[in-house]
C-alpha cells in the first residue's frame, strides 16, 4: 500500500474511533454500550432467621422492676454466694478467683445504705390470665413489683410464691385483658440447638440475642437440684428470669446465671432447664410453694475404694451413712450401710441424683428402692415424707435429709458422725463457716458451751439459738490437736 494511502487509512480510523467515543459519551448509541458483570450473589444455604420466633414470643416477655424494702439482705441471700460453691480444682473456679472480687453472675445485686432501692430483671407470661415466671433472686426482699410489657405498658404484680432451691418465682398480674403467653418445651433440648434469649439486660428493655445450647445437665454448685443448660447467647445483668427459646418459640430454659471474670457476658450462661422449671412453676401457681418428697437419710458417694471393699463391680449409687430416727427411710427398714442403686426403675449414680429423684416425687408418694445389703440386692418399699425446710430441720434434731440440706445450712457446713466425734466434711464457699475459715476435718467439740457428741447435739444447740433469736453461735473446734473458738452468724433462711 502506498504511504499516502496508508496515512489516509490511519487518519480515517482515528476519526471513526473519536466519533464512536463521542456517541458513547453522549448516550446517542446503545449498540456500542459495554456489558457489565452481574453483582455477586451467594447461593449457599442460609442460616435460619430468628425473626419469626422473636416476633411471636416478644409480647410474652416482660421486664420486672422490684422495689426493695428496708430490711438489709443477709450476705448469703445473694445468689452470688451460692454460685461460687465450686470444689477445689473445678475448671470454673478461676472465674471467682481474682483480686478485685469480681465473683458474680448477672444475678448479683449490690445493696448500699439502708437497702432502699430497686432492682431489674426479666420474666415471661405462662398463662393468658397473667402468671409470670422469673427468678427468686430477682424478687427477693421486694416490697413492690411492676412489670413492663413489650409495648411499654406498666402493670402492678403480686408475688405468688418462690422456690429458693431452684431460684424460681411466680408473679401475677390482675387485669381484664388476655396476655400473650409462652409454654415450656416438653422435648429435651439437644446440645448444638439454636437458642434465642430475650430479656432486659442492664435495664435497656427488650433485647434479643442468639446462640446455641453449649451443654446440658450442668451442676454448678448453686443448689441441691442443679440441672442447667449452658448457652452461649449473650446474657448479662438484667437477663435474670428471662426465657431462652428454641426456634419453635418454646421456652427451653430460664436464664439465671453467668460465669464471668468481669461481670459481663463471656459466652458462658446458664438457664434452668424447662423440665426442672415447669414442675416447680406449676406447684407455685397451684400452692404458692413447692413440696418435695423426703427420704430421710444421710448419704455419701460410693467411691472406687468403697466398691472394692464391698466386692462391687461398679462405683455407683449412694451409701447410707445413717437413716434418721423416725424418718420414712428408717420406718421402712433402710439401714446404715445400705447402698441405694435404684429408685423405681431409675438407676442412681450418686447422692446428687438420688436427691433430685426423691425430690421429684410428691410427699406421701410410695416408691420402691433397690439397695445392696450384705452383697445382695433387695427391694424396700418406702412412703415418702415432706422435705423439711432448713429451719425445720434445725428445730427438729431427729430429722435430716438426703439432699444435704441438713448439712446445717444455717452455718454452711456438712457434718458427719465419726468415732472421733462430729466432723465437718464439707464447707460451702461464701458461707459463715467459710468466712470464719473453718476447715474440712475440723471436729466440733461444743456449741455455746454444750458438748457435742453427735449431729443431733449440734442441731439441738443451733435450734435453741434460733429459738432464742441469737445472731450467732459459738463453736469450739479442734484440728491437729489445736483448739479454738469460732463465733458463726446464723443464716435464718
Amino acid at each position: 500500500m502506498p504511504v499516502n494511502d496508508k496515512s489516509k487509512s490511519i487518519k480515517s480510523l482515528g476519526t471513526a474511533l473519536a466519533m464512536s467515543a463521542v456517541l458513547l459519551a453522549g448516550g446517542l448509541s446503545t449498540s456500542l454500550s459495554p456489558a457489565f458483570a452481574e453483582a455477586v450473589r451467594v447461593t449457599a444455604p442460609q442460616a435460619p432467621s430468628f425473626a419469626d420466633a422473636v416476633e411471636a414470643v416478644s409480647p410474652a416477655v416482660v421486664s420486672v422492676r422490684v422495689e426493695m424494702g428496708s430490711r438489709r439482705a443477709s450476705p448469703k441471700k445473694s445468689r452470688k454466694n451460692r454460685m461460687d460453691r465450686l470444689p477445689k480444682g473445678h475448671p470454673l473456679r478461676r472465674f471467682f478467683e481474682n483480686d478485685r472480687g469480681n465473683r458474680r453472675g448477672f444475678n448479683e445485686r449490690r445493696r448500699r445504705g439502708r437497702n432502699f432501692g430497686a432492682s431489674q430483671g426479666s420474666g415471661f407470661f405462662v398463662s393468658e390470665d397473667g402468671y409470670i415466671v422469673t427468678n427468686h433472686h430477682v424478687v427477693e426482699n421486694g416490697s413492690k413489683f411492676t412489670i413492663v410489657q413489650h409495648d411499654g405498658k406498666e402493670l402492678d404484680a403480686k408475688l405468688i410464691g418462690t422456690d429458693p432451691k431452684t431460684d424460681l418465682a411466680v408473679l401475677k398480674v390482675e387485669a381484664a385483658e388476655k396476655f400473650t403467653y409462652v409454654s415450656f418445651a416438653e422435648k429435651k433440648s439437644r446440645v448444638g440447638e439454636w437458642v434465642v434469649a430475650v430479656g432486659n439486660p442492664f435495664g435497656l428493655g427488650g433485647t434479643v440475642t442468639a446462640g446455641i445450647v453449649s451443654a446440658s445437665g450442668r451442676d454448678i454448685g448453686s443448689g441441691p437440684y442443679d440441672d442447667f443448660l449452658q448457652i452461649d447467647a449473650a446474657v448479662n445483668k438484667g437477663n435474670s428470669g428471662g426465657p431462652a427459646f428454641n426456634l419453635s418459640g418454646e421456652v427451653i430454659g430460664v436464664n439465671t446465671a453467668i460465669f464471668s471474670p468481669s461481670g459481663g457476658n463471656v459466652g458462658i450462661a446458664f438457664a434452668i432447664s424447662a423440665s426442672s422449671a415447669s414442675a416447680v412453676v406449676n406447684d407455685l401457681i397451684k400452692n404458692g410453694t413447692v413440696s418435695r418428697g423426703w427420704l430421710g437419710v444421710q448419704i455419701q458417694p460410693v467411691t472406687r475404694d468403697i466398691a472394692d471393699s464391698l466386692g462391687l463391680e461398679k462405683a455407683a449409687g449412694a451409701i447410707v451413712a445413717e437413716a434418721q430416727n423416725k424418718s420414712p427411710a428408717a420406718l421402712s427398714g433402710v439401714k446404715t450401710g445400705d447402698i441405694i442403686i435404684k429408685v423405681e426403675d431409675q438407676s442412681i449414680k450418686g447422692p446428687k441424683q438420688l436427691a433430685k429423684v426423691i425430690a421429684g416425687y410428691g410427699p406421701d408418694a410410695n416408691v420402691n428402692l433397690t439397695v445392696i445389703r450384705s452383697g445382695k440386692e433387695q427391694g424396700i418399699d418406702v412412703k415418702l415424707g415432706v422435705l423439711p425446710t432448713a429451719k425445720e430441720a434445725a428445730l427438729n434434731p431427729e430429722t435430716s435429709n438426703e439432699n444435704g440440706e441438713f448439712k446445717l445450712a444455717e452455718l454452711g457446713v456438712e457434718l458427719t458422725n465419726t468415732n472421733n466425734g462430729v466432723v465437718i466434711t464439707s464447707i460451702e464457699s461464701g458461707s459463715p463457716a467459710s468466712r470464719k475459715r473453718l476447715r474440712e476435718g475440723d471436729i466440733v467439740l461444743s456449741i455455746n458451751g454444750t458438748e457435742t457428741k453427735s449431729i443431733a447435739d449440734v442441731s439441738s444447740a443451733v435450734a435453741e439459738a434460733m429459738s432464742s433469736e441469737r445472731k450467732a453461735v459459738l463453736l469450739q473446734v479442734e484440728n491437729q490437736n489445736r483448739n479454738r473458738f469460732v463465733a458463726l452468724p446464723l443464716d435464718r433462711g
